[in-house]
């Protein structure tokens, strides 16, 4: 039996990190969780565009969706959200 390079062991391990944090955005209730689990979801996926050597998209999924679209999410998570569980329901 063939011993696995490293490329694929790597991309094994973050296509885990990829489907487990993208199962967690779904699954989890905490809506601040969930932001800080989307943010690891497209870290991983730039991981991936590095790993075809995609560097250009790479940077732009750091720069556009984590940098931009995921602070915005945590802005409005921070703004929105109330301390006392009575007054989020009426």
């Amino acid at each position: 039996m063939a011993a696995l390079p490293y490329e694929a062991i790597a991309f094994a391990l973050f296509a885990l990190v990829t489907v487990a944090s993208s199962l967690g955005v779904v699954l989890v209730e905490d809506v601040w969780h969930s932001a800080l689990l989307l943010g690891v979801s497209l870290l991983s996926v730039a991981v991936h565009y590095v790993m075809l050597n995609a560097e250009f998209l790479a940077a732009m999924q750091i720069l556009v969706y984590v940098g931009g679209v995921l602070i915005l999410i945590t802005f409005a998570v921070m703004l929105t959200r109330t301390d006392d569980p009575k007054e989020a329901v009426s």
